[in-house]
């Protein structure tokens, strides 16, 4: 009679079942969205605004240096197209192997560019230049008058006597798909940091 008492005692079936607790559940799963959400943002942040390229050579200066590290916005271009004035950062003829390129768009697909006298024309008028640029001795491919398909860029740096750009055929025009994004910040260097224009 003891054995049974013990056993009914130790095999308690009527022992009450822990509540699911819903609302501490919930809780828990909104918690773990917003950590989710934010983590995601995160990324697409870095992604597309925080990815960096270091300036190779003067073809920018003085605008952008030898050195100098930029912020390049891949997001934009997926929303909009580049502009004339636009500052970009390309690969020449989408040679993955190549360092990235920096260099100032001046023509947009369906203009007509050519260089003559040390100036450039598009769509047969004086370019307005925004920044204080010298005279070309080069002309290069565009010493004739050439139209941009309905994909390409004609870009020049901004040390105009000292780049290699859509002057020459080994760079040519610039194909949409071969642009990374524009170059939006620069980092702290001699030059100082700020947005680039």
């Amino acid at each position: 009679m003891r054995f049974n008492r013990r056993r009914r005692s130790s095999l308690n079936f009527g022992r009450t079942r822990k509540k699911f607790n819903v609302e501490r559940f919930k809780d828990n799963l909104t918690w773990a969205i917003q950590i989710a959400a934010v983590i995601f943002m995160a990324y697409v942040c870095v992604s597309c605004f925080g990815v960096r390229t270091n300036v190779v050579g003067q073809a920018m200066s003085e605008t952008l240096n030898n050195g100098d590290q930029v912020l390049i916005n891949k997001f934009i271009y997926l929303v909009s197209s580049p502009k004339s004035g636009d500052v970009i950062v390309f690969l020449p003829n989408g040679n993955e192997k190549s360092h990235y390129y920096v260099r100032r768009v001046i023509g947009v697909p369906g203009d007509k560019i050519q260089i003559k006298d040390g100036a450039v024309y598009v769509n047969g008028e004086l370019y307005n230049e925004k920044i204080e640029v010298a005279a070309m001795e080069e002309a290069g491919i565009a010493e004739e008058e050439m139209k941009l398909g309905d994909n390409e860029y004609f870009v020049l740096g901004d040390n105009r006597n000292n780049s290699e750009d859509s002057r020459y055929a080994n760079i040519g025009n610039i194909k949409d798909e071969y642009i990374i994004g524009q170059a939006w910040y620069r980092l702290a260097s001699e030059s100082g940091d700020g947005f680039i224009h």
